[in-house]
């Protein structure tokens, strides 16, 4: 993933997205029960990734920690 991150948490529905890049034409993938990630259609490079039900997974509001399966390699 390449680019400018973007995150976005949506309260109602308990929704977090987490996006690098600019989107792109893409298609949804569920990798686990509730998690789901983003691919470009012609790259298959993942765009973002999104979680169901984030607050409950999450063990407090303060000190937020989800194991993510998926491997982000960031330039140093």
């Amino acid at each position: 993933m390449k680019g400018p991150m973007r995150v976005y948490y949506d309260e109602e529905g308990d929704f977090l997205e987490i996006s690098v890049g600019k989107p792109t034409k893409s298609y949804a993938e569920e990798i686990q029960e509730g998690v789901f990630i983003r691919k470009d259609e012609k790259t298959e490079e993942i765009k973002s990734i999104g979680i169901l039900s984030f607050k409950k997974r999450a063990k407090t509001l303060q000190d937020i920690e989800v194991d993510v399966p998926v491997e982000i390699t960031l330039p140093s």
